[in-house]
């Protein structure tokens, strides 16, 4: 004789503070998180490591490893939001480290970060010698952590920390430990840089996050937001303007259609001292009214207490606006107060 038994099963439902119904799906990946792996490069045997976010929101962009974990394309659903150069993700490389050569190695994206011991135009005259914007975007990060959202145990939060050094025999020896976090369900990114001297001898420090917004977030009509007092102004073939007016301000506020005389390196823009709020929070950004689609910064002032406005509206595709808080001399020397 012989008895069967019949397990009795249930079903729990779990409450998700980020309003998915946990009890439809097991795979995290199947409504967001981060999956790392590589990118072919521009020729065989030249992979990128890169990390893939998506925060489930809309918002999803892609972490170049290979280059400091700045950040490449993202988008906002259908919508792109970063200028991307001709070069495209390529491996980093030392040749990039001498000169104007930056500029063949520079995939831009949503994020390129300069420094830490230069920033600005290259200088190769003694005692200091530094390429364009410093050594950053083209180090390779060394991977610490990666974290997953686990909505099934109330866990929304994702990110990536790393490593990047920026060292030499006999100094100087400059650790940066990055982190770049997102929540599942929202359409934000969280960045945060240690940056430590771990020398034996003074060093000089110049941080800038390149911030390069593109078509179609970057479109004739859209407006620069920002609040604050501009202390350099320039355009192509013309002296810098160390008092512009607010007049001037406000006219570099309002994005153009691609202009003939940025041709090539043509180019325009400010630093501004942009006013902090009661948080300490400098916050500056672009509205599309036109697409209902937007941008905003927000970062400390004490640390970045500057912010430049790059604008290259060339035509035949080179279209894109920087938005560059900084902390050092961007004017590439090392002594200049701007």
């Amino acid at each position: 004789m012989s008895k069967t038994s019949r397990a009795k099963s249930s079903t729990t439902t779990i409450a998700s503070p980020s309003g998915l119904d946990v009890n439809k799906f097991e795979n995290v990946l199947q409504v967001g998180g981060i999956r790392t792996g590589t990118f072919d490069g521009p020729s065989p045997g030249q992979p990128v490591r890169v990390a893939l976010f998506d925060t489930g929101s809309g918002l999803r962009f892609t972490v170049a490893l290979d280059r400091g974990g700045d950040i490449i394309d993202a988008f906002f659903n259908a919508s792109s939001l970063a200028y991307l150069s001709p070069v495209g993700l390529r491996p980093p490389t030392n040749i990039s480290h001498t000169g104007l050569r930056w500029l063949s190695n520079w995939p831009a994206g949503l994020l390129t970060t300069c420094g830490p011991l230069h920033m600005g135009w290259p200088i190769e005259t003694s005692p200091i010698t530094a390429a364009l914007h410093g050594n950053f975007s083209n180090q390779a990060a060394t991977l610490l952590s990666i974290v997953n959202p686990d909505p099934h145990r109330g866990q929304l939060d994702m990110s990536v920390t790393l490593e990047i050094r920026d060292a030499h025999m006999f100094g100087p020896s400059i650790q940066i430990i990055r982190t770049i976090s997102c929540t599942l369900g929202q359409s934000v990114i969280r960045l945060s840089d240690e940056v430590t001297n771990r020398g034996n001898a003074v060093a000089p420090h110049h941080w800038l996050y390149h911030v390069n917004l593109g078509y179609p977030l970057l479109d004739e009509g859209a407006r620069l937001v920002y609040k604050g007092k501009s202390e350099l102004a320039w355009a192509q073939g013309k002296p810098f303007d160390l008092s512009p007016t607010d007049r001037t301000l406000e006219a570099l506020k309002n994005v153009v259609a691609p202009l003939a005389d940025h041709v090539g390196p043509g180019e325009r823009g400010t630093i501004v001292r942009i006013e902090p709020g009661k948080d300490g929070l400098c916050r500056t950004g672009l509205v599309n009214k036109k697409r209902k689609l937007g941008i905003e910064l927000a970062y400390p002032a004490k640390q970045l207490p500057r912010t430049a406005n790059w604008q290259h509206y060339g035509p035949n595709g080179s279209y894109v606006t920087g938005i560059e808080p900084f902390a050092g001399s961007l004017m590439g020397n090392g002594r200049d107060p701007y």
